[in-house]
């Protein structure tokens, strides 16, 4: 697993280079996009969710320390009341056993989450989960360090049979 820094940032704390031609993402096998986040719904309660802006960096730490667990990389998107995290996974087995470890950081978050909050109208929280098969996905990328998909797989030149959209994502063409 790469290491989950700021935007454009190496792990040698220089900035990353931006690749100057026309790339693709590649990953093996399927793999799985999962989107996490929530929603500040009452901001003066600070008590309430506090608990939950903290608890997802501790996860995001855990997971990058433990590339085992399963997490490819991570990308958190901040725009107020919202918080969301793009995660790329192995596997659904991963983030499903990552998700209920009782030895890891999620599970007593979210059980803490759920006796603190729950369903009062606090702190609003929502997932997605993708499963990704193996040729049913497409990324394009140009003037771009690193990005997205092309940080969690592989970086190829976007040339010959995968230069367009269609034949990244080995589409069947109907009309």
């Amino acid at each position: 697993m790469r290491r989950m820094l700021p935007y454009r940032q190496r792990e040698d704390g220089r900035v990353a280079e931006i690749i100057k031609q026309r790339m693709c993402a590649e990953i093996d096998g399927e793999f799985v996009v999962f989107l996490i986040g929530a929603r500040i719904l009452k901001p003066w309660k600070v008590w309430k969710w506090w608990p939950v802006a903290t608890a997802m960096p501790r996860m995001l730490a855990e997971l990058q320390k433990r590339p085992e667990l399963g997490l490819l990389h991570v990308r958190s998107v901040f725009s107020f009341p919202d918080v969301m995290a793009l995660q790329y996974w192995r596997s659904f087995e991963h983030l499903e056993a990552y998700a209920r470890a009782r030895d890891l950081a999620h599970l007593p978050a979210w059980q803490a989450f759920n006796k603190a909050v729950g369903s009062n109208g606090d702190v609003g929280i929502w997932h997605e989960t993708y499963l990704i098969a193996p040729g049913r996905y497409e990324a394009f990328y140009n003037n771009m360090p690193p990005f997205g998909l092309g940080a969690a797989g592989r970086l190829v030149d976007a040339v010959g049979a995968k230069q367009e959209a269609r034949q990244r994502i080995k589409a069947p063409l109907t009309v």
